[in-house]
């Protein structure tokens, strides 16, 4: 007798929670597409991220990085990336959040090009959150999404000439859907929900003159998105689509990608939309990639690294002379400020900053910048219109003033801030308030006006953790950052969350967990890749 062949489809686990509607996402057809993605790039997945490690070895070892020789002719040829879809082509003002029910709502009508709907750092990856989002778009697109308030306020979505264009944001490859298994194995999060995703709705979104359109996270290198440009180009074949249709916008979020800008439009260039220049993840990578390097890339407080800093003007400049010199749009970063609807005086001050960052990323050459608030998106919008005019975008400025080497990139010691107490107490504070959420299953968090992601959880464990092993001396008090410094601050935190909550509410929540997390993730001699790995092991 011959033995059984393998299971036709993905398997989901009998610890998966009930979830309204997962029937209709999790079909056979759909179950038997995402088997066939697990089989065939699951393998290189993990490949890739064997690599990962072999190539932070080296940085250890040489405490630097450079652009690869062997990709050179790439970085001197002259090739461009296959030309923006209508519904692409005018990106001035995107929008970020997850995809719940009212943010569904409120992001399409935000008056935003872009929604980037997000299943990666602002959704904590319950199963609720990763099938309910999947509802949630295709109700969008069917447009019978509606939303009310317990107080009886509705939602409900606008002309769909006024909607904004979805980019859809799946997990990194470094995280699996502990729900979903094939042959007995977790389903990469990065290819359950693009899978669902397209699947669902790319025949919908063709139909309406768009298409089905990803924003790629944590790439760290052209080979992770060579691995993408072929998911893509299986997945078109097997719905019968025309090659292209997808397209991809890529977070150069990571110091290694940035070395690798040209290489990773180029693996993607049938599919290629753009790059983006974040600021958090690209300030964790390198934390992370140079913890051990000495004090020349130990960083300042977090918020003292801004945009305008040497090394990260290196860095969006080389971004944006490379998209344009390729023909991609350049998407600049995010204005996280929440307005606040009792202090007008505070909004003033951070619609000035926002203004000004944002008038600085149209006239750097940036085709388009996010926001995270609606209400930013009227600022946003008027500092690109006085830049573009009618024009979609500025891709003919091709930036050719710009030369940056390796030096450049890894100019961290160009800074004249030094870490402070103050920066050590607010790392603790945003680490255990975004942690506590988090867990919850809230992954977009209002804190301190500021709108945080798990990016925000990252860089703030990351410091605590390279401030203590480099025993930085804080400027402002000339205290030796210690682990029991950090404990101290980490328990009278936690004693303040309680006396500000409550005990009742505080005894609700996740904050001793929360607590807990951090200081492991912070304080640990060995440093885990990813804050949300251990995280996600005590989502519900």
């Amino acid at each position: 007798m011959s033995a059984p062949g393998p299971a036709p489809h993905a398997v989901v686990a009998d610890t998966a929670p009930p979830v309204a509607r997962a029937e209709e996402v999790l079909t056979d057809e759909a179950l038997a597409f995402l088997a066939e993605l697990h089989r065939r790039f699951t393998p290189r997945r993990d490949e890739l991220l064997a690599k990962r490690r072999e190539r932070r070895a080296e940085i250890a070892r040489t405490g630097t990085l450079d652009f690869l020789p062997e990709t050179a002719h790439i970085r001197e040829g002259d090739w461009r990336v296959a030309g923006a879809p209508t519904a692409l082509n005018d990106r001035r003002v995107e929008i970020t959040g997850p995809t719940d029910r009212k943010m569904t709502i409120n992001a399409l009508n935000s008056g935003a090009r872009i929604w980037l709907a997000d299943f990666e750092d602002a959704s904590a990856p319950t199963w609720q959150n990763v099938i309910g989002g999947q509802v949630n778009l295709i109700d969008a697109y069917e447009r019978r999404i509606d939303f009310t308030t317990p107080e009886g306020k509705s939602y409900a979505l606008a002309d769909e000439k006024d909607l904004a264009t979805v980019v859809m944001r799946p997990r990194g490859w470094h995280l699996d859907e502990r729900h979903l298994t094939v042959d007995g194995e977790p389903v990469p999060g990065a290819l359950a929900d693009f899978g669902l995703y397209f699947f669902h709705n790319a025949r919908r979104l063709l139909a309406k003159g768009k298409g089905p359109y990803f924003y790629l996270p944590k790439t760290e290198s052209h080979l992770e998105a060579r691995l993408w440009n072929d998911v893509f180009v299986f997945a078109e074949d097997h719905l019968g689509v025309e090659q292209g249709v997808i397209r991809a916008t890529v977070l150069i979020e990571t110091i290694t990608a940035a070395f690798e800008m040209d290489e990773i439009l180029y693996e993607l260039r049938d599919h290629a939309s753009g790059l983006n220049a974040g600021r958090w993840d690209y300030l964790f990578s390198i934390v992370k990639n140079f913890r051990d390097a000495g004090e020349r890339y130990v960083l300042p407080d977090r918020n003292a690294v801004t945009m305008t800093a040497p090394f990260m003007r290196a860095y969006t400049d080389l971004l944006v002379r490379t998209c344009h010199k390729r023909g991609a749009h350049a998407i600049g970063g995010m204005a996280a400020f929440i307005p606040s609807r009792r202090d007008a005086e505070a909004n003033a001050v951070a619609f000035d900053k926002v203004r000004a960052d944002k008038d600085r990323e149209a006239h750097d050459g940036f085709d388009g910048s996010w926001v995270a608030h609606p209400d930013l998106v009227p600022i946003a919008r008027a500092c690109f219109d006085a830049v573009l005019g009618d024009r979609p975008h500025q891709k003919d400025r091709l930036r050719e003033d710009v030369h940056v080497t390796a030096a450049d990139l890894l100019a961290v010691d160009s800074l004249d801030a030094r870490p402070t107490y103050e920066g050590l107490r607010n790392a603790v504070q945003v680490g255990t308030r975004y942690i506590e959420s988090w867990l919850r299953g809230s992954g977009a968090v209002a804190i301190f006006n500021l709108m945080e992601d798990a990016a925000t959880a990252e860089i703030s464990r990351s410091q605590i953790w390279q401030w203590v092993n480099a025993g930085v001396v804080l400027a402002d008090t000339g205290e030796k950052v210690t682990a029991d410094l950090v404990r101290s601050l980490a328990d009278r935190e936690l004693a303040a969350v309680r006396e500000e909550t409550g005990a009742q509410a505080f005894a609700a929540g996740r904050w001793q967990q929360a607590h807990d997390l951090l200081l492991k993730t912070a304080l640990d001699e060995d440093y885990v890749d990813f804050l949300t790995l251990p995280a996600y092991e005590l989502l519900d």
